[in-house]
């Protein structure tokens, strides 16, 4: 059985869309997803066959202040605006609706990882979760911590997945994965560093402390979770794909042209994938990505 780990991170996870649409492009089918963040919403398309639909959101639809904007925050509290992109955009008649149906009918496990924002533990969605226009443990997953407020499912708040568990190897493993492609959006030697989650933890503190205790912690739980990831990688277990650089690139740029760039870097690392997984390469002619109404 193989695995594939989409760990997002916002506007960084343009990679992983890349990375998907080279698979679609090649063929190669993996039997077990795990999304985080944004990361789940590249794996959601891929499972429905949706090539380049990702494309169209990063460097079209989150350009828009409907999407992200301080508009939002002072309207809503909310920086960017779930129900937009994963409901007005994704649903029935939105301009383009997920094929629901087929990522349904999809024979692959999908768990979309989030947060309990209050026991500050990891939750697995999966698809028996979603439902048509009812993509809940998404938003769950991708809502950003101090700049969203947490995402209710069932009268349980989340945020974002990746404060948990940002690199859920050891669950693709304990499922019955042999091997397990990991999809970072920064390089690969990239270590966090615990001072950039200090403002979100205090803001976390008052209301969800256990949250707040998760996301003090979120450094190490990735950096141990990486050099685990590396560690099998070593043993032939593993295929990290990851940018060799992101430049200045931040969680929530708007940057179209950066965007573009690291959609393409993703494309052309995706390369490695089919000898990993023993798919021999069946590229077809390369479809235009530049057209949201292409299936």
């Amino acid at each position: 059985m193989i695995g594939v780990i989409d760990v997002g991170g916002g506007m960084r996870a343009a990679y992983g869309a890349g990375v998907f649409d080279r698979c679609m492009d090649e063929g190669i089918k993996f039997d077990y997803c795990v999304g985080i963040s944004a990361g789940s919403a590249n794996v959601v398309s891929y499972l429905a066959g949706q090539r380049g639909r990702n494309y169209v959101f990063y460097t079209e639809y989150d350009m828009r202040d409907e999407c992200m904007s301080f508009k939002n925050f002072v309207k809503t509290r909310n920086f960017v605006d779930l129900e937009y992109a994963y409901g007005v955009l994704s649903n029935e008649g939105g301009e383009y609706p997920l094929d629901f149906k087929a990522a349904s009918e999809n024979p692959a496990v999908f768990k979309i990882v989030a947060t309990n924002a209050i026991t500050g533990k990891p939750h697995y969605f999966d698809k028996s979760d979603m439902k048509q226009n009812d993509y809940g443990a998404i938003k769950a997953s991708s809502c950003v911590p101090a700049v969203n407020q947490p995402y209710y499912v069932d009268g349980i708040p989340y945020y974002d997945g990746g404060m948990s568990d940002p690199i859920p190897l050891e669950k693709c493993f304990e499922a019955g994965c042999d091997k397990v492609v990991i999809v970072l959006t920064r390089p690969k030697d990239y270590e966090r560093n615990p001072k950039k989650d200090v403002l979100a933890t205090k803001l976390l503190t008052p209301k969800y402390p256990e949250a707040a205790r998760a996301m003090s912690k979120r450094a190490i739980t990735y950096n141990t979770e990486l050099w685990l990831a590396k560690k099998y990688e070593e043993k032939g277990k593993v295929l990290i794909v990851a940018p060799d650089d992101i430049g200045e690139m931040k969680t929530l740029t708007r940057d179209k042209e950066a965007i573009d760039l690291l959609y393409h870097k993703g494309y052309n690392d995706a390369e490695a994938i089919a000898a990993f997984v023993g798919t021999k390469s069946t590229q077809r002619k390369k479809k235009s990505i530049f057209s949201k109404f292409h299936k």
